[in-house]
């Protein structure tokens, strides 16, 4: 009985991890950590690294966390425009072709990569 058990929680612990694999926010955490975590951070009310704190960034207009010096690239790429998703999406392709002459120079050309980071930088609230 109690190897039928173990084999039980053995099968609910692999369901769970298959399933935390495939998270799409979860993955877009991991994404987003492993690629920009060098630079920025994420939590509500952390400095400015290197680049922007991130928290709070969708639907927050461009080259606007208080602090932070922008470069005058992305300072000129920014008047009127709100990170979106389709903001988000384009600058996650090529960062440089939103803001030339910005700072960062940024480059993720698969889609559903870009979709999931979006997907966890949407819970940052």
């Amino acid at each position: 009985m109690i190897r039928i058990a173990n084999l039980f929680a053995v099968l609910a612990l692999a369901s769970t991890a298959v399933h935390a694999q495939q998270d799409p926010i979860a993955i877009g955490k991991k994404l987003t950590t492993n690629n920009s975590a060098v630079c920025h951070t994420f939590g509500k009310g952390e400095p400015n690294g290197q680049g922007p704190n991130l928290f709070g960034i969708v639907g927050k207009p461009m080259a606007s966390e208080a602090g932070f010096k922008y470069s005058a690239g992305m300072k000129a790429a920014a008047a009127g425009k709100v990170w979106d998703e389709k903001l988000l999406d384009a600058w996650l392709t090529d960062t440089q072709s939103v803001a030339p002459g910005n700072a960062m120079t940024y480059f993720e050309g698969d889609e559903a990569r870009r979709q999931k980071i979006i997907a966890y930088l949407r819970t940052l609230h």
